[in-house]
């Protein structure tokens, strides 16, 4: 079966907003390692992705020469033009986003913990290193930074001063670890406090989906993007809200390497039951607008 719409606004180039640099096998487990620190059962200690067991196929590679080309090969097989990566995760995203910048728009990740030197390292990310984006998972960190804590509010403030998104999450999380710091919920008195600031929300949202599209709905500069579900999974809400009063707030992102491959990811996306007007903004205008990226 094929979508003429889909095919129409993928050749005109897809911007995906998650992207995990690929590494081999033993080096991509050291990278949840500040994860498993927080877990407290047996199993995902021995996960080498710490939400392995929600994703069929994770990606596995055993040997790797070169991770820029291989994304940028894969990139080409599926018609992305552009994806971002966390210029913190590691030299291959930083090379990525220096050598190829019209190919990846880098996000510059920060922990609230560390106080000051947390806003420091987002300016220099911006300022400096061209990150299109500051990003938080405070649910992975140690302790804990709830949405609406008072150690992300400088943030906030930062990132609206410098006239860039935040990118933040919400639902409950895969890995084990507990979820009270992302409910929905707190994103409500963010959005409230601080109305420039775009927000763009990761990782569904789930179960509160029917909230996360009251709050979409009700603040302007709240968006949501589709990393961690495979699309046959993309909840209905959300869906049914982008086909609706929400085409221009529902971002594409996919989830590779972390969780999920771009051959299945690309195999799935036909079917979503989108409508013709919602794919070339869901795919790509949204993102270009809401990160500023020329493509």
């Amino acid at each position: 079966m094929t979508n003429a719409a889909f095919e129409a606004a993928r050749a005109d180039g897809v911007i995906d907003t998650f992207l995990s640099m690929p590494a081999p096998r033993q080096e991509k487990a050291k990278v949840y390692d500040w994860i498993r620190k927080q877990a407290m059962d047996e199993e995902t200690q021995t996960m080498e992705m710490p939400a392995e067991y929600m994703f069929k196929d994770v990606p596995h590679v055993e040997e790797l020469s070169d991770p820029v080309a291989e994304v940028l090969s894969l990139m080409d097989a599926h018609g992305i033009r552009m994806m971002m990566p966390g210029v913190h995760e590691n030299e291959h995203a930083q090379r990525a986003c220096r050598d190829f910048p019209d190919r990846f728009a880098g996000v510059m990740s920060v922990d609230p913990n560390t106080g000051m030197e947390a806003v420091r390292k987002l300016e220099r990310g911006v300022r400096e290193d061209g990150a299109a984006a500051g990003h938080v998972w405070g649910t992975g960190l140690i302790p804990q930074v709830p949405i609406d804590d008072k150690k992300m509010f400088p943030l906030y403030a930062k990132c609206t001063e410098l006239g860039v998104p935040v990118l933040l999450y919400a639902g409950v999380p895969g890995p084990r670890i507990p979820m009270a710091a992302q409910d929905v919920a707190l994103l409500d008195e963010v959005c409230w406090y601080f109305p420039e600031l775009k927000i763009v929300v990761r990782h569904g949202g789930e179960p509160w989906t029917e909230l996360m599209v009251k709050l979409l709905l009700k603040w302007p500069n709240l968006y949501y993007s589709t990393s961690a579900f495979a699309p046959k999974h993309y909840p209905g809400d959300i869906v049914d809200f982008a086909n609706t009063r929400g085409a221009d707030k529902v971002l594409y992102a996919g989830y590779y390497s972390a969780g999920l491959g771009l051959d299945r990811i690309f195999s799935e996306l036909p079917d979503v039951p989108f409508r013709d007007h919602v794919w070339p903004k869901f795919l790509r205008e949204n993102a270009a607008r809401v990160f500023g990226l020329e493509i």
